[in-house]
């Protein structure tokens, strides 16, 4: 006759419990992830900065950042991932 709901003190109910929680990021299987260059990152930032200045657009920031990025090089398997880490 175990006691189903055994008696806890407010000071538990504090206590985090990661019981039946999972990670929800799945990480990728194998090390596909290919290093930037510190002049590809350079080429970024002096091409595609953005203020956040009322004169700026940040479409067109976008459609810059876009344009200069399809105009790397980049590995047509990891090319998605590539440009999110360069954004």
């Amino acid at each position: 006759m175990g006691d189903e709901n055994p008696i806890c003190t407010l000071g538990d109910y504090f206590k985090p419990s990661h019981e039946g929680y999972r990670n929800t990021i799945e990480l990728p299987v194998g090390n596909n992830v290919v290093p930037l260059r510190s002049d590809t990152i350079r080429l970024v930032q002096n091409g595609c900065s953005f203020h956040r200045l009322w004169s700026e657009d940040p479409n067109q920031h976008l459609k810059d950042f876009l344009k200069l990025v399809n105009s790397l090089d980049l590995d047509g398997d990891n090319k998605e991932r590539t440009r999110m880490r360069l954004f």
